[in-house]
């Protein structure tokens, strides 16, 4: 038997609206971002990227974590393959309303603002 549901609001039983903050093993941020040009891309439950200085960024949740103790990936990309990339967490400056990242072209040793960065956080 096929059928389709249509509903308008999903609650879970203590009455709170049922949204991907509310999941657990789901993202609860990312973010697609242009570090050359300082742009969001696209992006889920992040309000703004702060640039602090070349390859040094904060992630800004529009909805803060619960703490400061969540899982956070960082991948940047590049036109070409030969640039030796490397991303850090900087846990010092993150917080549960931001993760603060660092972009490194390691074959130059220098801090860089990559072509893409992608970034995703998991939290309970």
């Amino acid at each position: 038997m096929a059928g389709k549901i249509v509903v308008s609001t999903i609650n879970d039983s203590s009455g709170v609206l049922a949204t991907q903050n509310g999941m657990t093993g789901i993202a609860k941020a990312w973010v697609n971002y242009s570090g050359a040009t300082q742009t969001i891309n696209n992006s889920f439950n992040v309000s703004s990227v702060t640039y602090t200085s070349t390859g040094q960024y904060v992630i800004n949740f529009t909805t803060a974590m619960p703490n400061a103790n969540y899982s956070a990936n960082v991948i940047q990309g590049w036109a070409n393959y030969n640039q030796g990339a490397q991303s850090q967490i900087n846990t010092n400056a993150s917080t549960s309303s931001g993760v603060a990242v660092g972009l490194l072209n390691y074959t130059a040793a220098a801090q860089v603002n990559p072509v893409a960065v992608h970034i995703q956080v998991f939290s309970s």
